[in-house]
């Protein structure tokens, strides 16, 4: 009597599962971190948990404590978080030319979850991305983020009052060590660096703070783009001559 084996396929949302696991533990101790200097802003842990629920973008929260922090308005947070996370529009028509074809309502749905992250593991599977995949994918993601977030705020309510004053400072540091890598590969980051604080601070002493480094951020990377861009067309030219 023969015994025929039959190996059941995973769903293509238990795949996504599977494959966002990984983002899912590179997002826990930067969830965590955020938790505690959230709790170190002032911020209360409904407040942490309800900012990674509705923005779920983790360089746009840290920045946003830290206009938070330095009491910046509403208006400053929003427009410098959406100037921030514009890549996403590129990002978004990109995953556009790989996913199924599906109701445009759940496009809107997964396209919520759509990070650097997200959209790398998502972009280098092979074949069409299906919306099963992509909800797998993300609702691990998404869940780590939020989750950790609070569990951060909490464990740093625990912490002594000198430490929770002392994690401002984290804030800085880790925005140091993300800039400074960047600044090692491209030169055109250390020129950009420069420019956008040379003009934060100047234009400090003219208008608000937030205005201030929104209009830095936007005036340093359209000067920057501009003059790199015609850099390298001459460079261009002069190769082919």
């Amino acid at each position: 009597m023969s015994t025929t084996l039959i190996l059941k396929k995973p769903s293509e949302f238990r795949q996504g599962i599977q494959a966002g696991v990984a983002i899912a533990l590179g997002y826990m101790p930067i969830a965590l971190t955020f938790g505690l200097l959230a709790k170190s802003t002032g911020l209360t842990v409904m407040e942490t948990v309800l900012m990674s629920l509705v923005v779920f973008a983790g360089a746009s929260q840290y920045i946003a404590l830290s206009l938070i922090a330095v009491g910046t308005g509403v208006f400053e947070i929003i427009l410098a978080t959406f100037i921030l996370n514009i890549r996403h529009f590129l990002m978004s028509a990109s995953l556009n030319e790989k996913v199924e074809n599906e109701h445009p309502f759940k496009k809107a749905l997964y396209s919520f979850g759509i990070t650097d992250e997200t959209f790398s593991v998502s972009a280098i599977k092979e074949g069409t991305v299906t919306t099963g995949y992509l909800f797998g994918v993300i609702s691990v993601s998404y869940a780590s983020w939020v989750v950790f977030s609070g569990v951060g705020h909490i464990i740093g309510a625990s912490l002594p009052s000198t430490l929770q004053e002392a994690m401002s400072v984290a804030l800085y540091a880790m925005f140091v060590g993300l800039l400074v890598p960047s600044m090692k590969k491209h030169k055109k980051v250390i020129i950009l660096a420069a420019l956008a604080a040379i003009l934060n601070s100047l234009l400090a002493q003219l208008i608000s703070i937030g205005w201030a480094i929104v209009c830095s951020t936007l005036v340093s990377a359209i000067v920057v783009e501009f003059f790199s861009g015609k850099l390298e067309r001459r460079e261009g030219e002069h190769h082919e001559q």
